[in-house]
């Protein structure tokens, strides 16, 4: 055998033919600002706790961005998970990210800003009690001015992302819903969503919960069995969207639990992209 075909044979299986999936990270403005203050720099590592990848103390937002080989001019932008004291950032996050962008939909995994944590959030949160919910209402408006200044990043830059200024919106779970919905409440024109995810949102650290007079098409899902007690807010959210005659999708699990996010669990939760998926398509976002 040719020498030449021996070596691009060793070639193509060192390192197999994929779709390329370009990814980059880009740096988001500071516009609301509490004082909050970090002592401990970002980290990501695996909880033992949670047992998944997270990403604490965040003091500066990001997005990566994950790129589809063949955009079809949706985009969006998706709120990891974590109490706002750490990112679920695989499960609720960059695996969601790959799966839109197989679809043609180009992603961006947002990291918005978090409570400032020791060495590891993820066990702080476990011990703080009842001062989670004081400490994330506190830090929540910047981390959805976050949100917001993701979505006008999108749209000011749609061309550079061959994604439409119509097609941008947004998703997200648990605590990462609740942004979700933040900026779904205080939106303005430069950064509306087109359409929202929230998915087992933790509406209760929101205060201000009012449908927009032109709200934006909701897709939203929870657990029945939701140990932290979120299932009938996600009822409300699409009873509220209904009563306003605004455009909905709800999906209630009788079993799942809470953060599952893309795992397996052998339960028909695991399939819940696929359901996200049909409804992008119905609503034309994935023409």
């Amino acid at each position: 055998m040719n020498i030449v075909y021996k070596l691009l044979i060793l070639i193509a299986c060192t390192f197999p033919i994929a779709p390329v999936i370009s990814q980059e990270i880009i740096q988001l403005p500071i516009t609301v600002d509490n004082g909050t203050k970090w002592s401990n720099p970002e980290k990501q590592f695996y909880s033992k706790v949670w047992e998944t990848e997270v990403v604490t103390n965040v003091s500066k937002p990001t997005m990566s961005v994950y790129r589809p080989v063949t955009p079809n001019g949706t985009a969006v932008v998706i709120c990891p998970g974590g109490g706002l004291y750490a990112h679920s950032i695989n499960s609720e996050g960059i695996d969601v990210a790959k799966w839109l962008a197989k679809k043609g939909v180009t992603a961006f995994v947002l990291k918005y800003r978090l409570v400032p944590t020791g060495e590891d959030g993820t066990a702080d949160i476990m011990n703080e009690g009842a001062e989670v919910e004081i400490r994330a209402k506190k830090i929540l408006p910047s981390a959805v001015s976050d949100a917001l200044n993701a979505i006008q990043h999108v749209r000011d830059n749609a061309a550079k992302y061959s994604v439409a200024k119509d097609k941008i919106g947004i998703m997200g779970f648990s605590a990462g819903g609740a942004v979700t919905m933040g900026a779904t409440y205080t939106y303005g024109p430069k950064n509306k969503p087109n359409f929202i995810g929230p998915v087992y949102a933790w509406m209760n650290v929101l205060t201000h919960q009012e449908v927009p007079v032109d709200a934006p098409p909701m897709f939203s899902l929870c657990a029945t069995d939701d140990p932290l007690g979120l299932a009938p807010a996600s009822v409300k959210l699409y009873q509220q969207w209904i009563d306003a005659g605004k455009p909905a999708e709800l999906h209630m699990y009788a079993k799942g639990g809470h953060g599952f996010g893309m795992r397996t669990q052998n339960l028909p939760t695991d399939n819940w992209i696929e359901r996200f998926g049909d409804w992008l398509g119905v609503q034309g976002f994935l023409d």
